[in-house]
């Protein structure tokens, strides 16, 4: 499997997997007295949770795509790179789309709505393990639980966004019914998460 994903895509995945850590990071401090500790608390916390729903929900595109038999890599935006920190620092919300799966190949409606749901699903089946640690854990583990639901949910609902490149315009696209039950899933366990 590793060999399917190049070099470069390792890189842009890693870079693009810190720096959306560092903003969750601040985004979870923000207001907060900054001390050394916490930081680095809430960046491992961060690390961990955010790696495993960016890393995974950009895979899953990857090898959706490849299953119809299209290439497929991920690539960073650097911008938006930026822009999720900055913000994250500044007003303490992250706006976070580091990059995109692109797809190479004529890829029909049907497929790249398939392809585009595939990350957004894999967000939510994430928030199962997360909520079973959250409910059940307790202290520490409790809270990784917390903070792993909360950022799969905000990934897929901010992913279902029917607006511009984001992964609900084509959900809807290819089927309004499909569109309509993954944003009332990512929306209803982020709305949960929250409370």
């Amino acid at each position: 499997m590793l060999e399917r994903i190049p070099l470069r895509e390792r890189r842009d995945l890693l870079i693009a997997w810190l720096a959306i850590s560092i903003a969750f990071t601040l985004a979870f401090m923000w207001g907060r007295r900054v001390e050394l500790a916490v930081f680095v608390l809430y960046f491992v916390l961060s690390f961990v949770t955010v790696g495993v729903a960016f890393v995974l929900h950009e895979l899953a595109h990857k090898f959706s795509a490849m299953r119809y038999g299209y290439w497929a890599e991920f690539q960073k935006d650097n911008v938006m790179l930026l822009v999720a920190v900055v913000m994250a620092a500044l007003v303490g919300i992250v706006f976070a789309a580091p990059g995109a799966t692109y797809i190479y190949g004529n890829v029909n409606r049907a497929e790249n709505g398939r392809i585009s749901a595939a990350g957004p699903i894999t967000n939510l089946l994430l928030c199962i393990p997360f909520a079973i640690l959250m409910l059940f854990g307790g202290g520490l583990i409790g809270i990784v639980g917390l903070v792993g639901l909360r950022v799969n949910a905000m990934i897929a609902t901010f992913n279902m966004l029917p607006v511009g490149v984001l992964d609900g315009r084509k959900v809807l696209s290819w089927n309004p019914a499909a569109f309509a039950m993954l944003m009332a899933a990512s929306l209803g366990v982020l709305i949960w998460s929250l409370f």
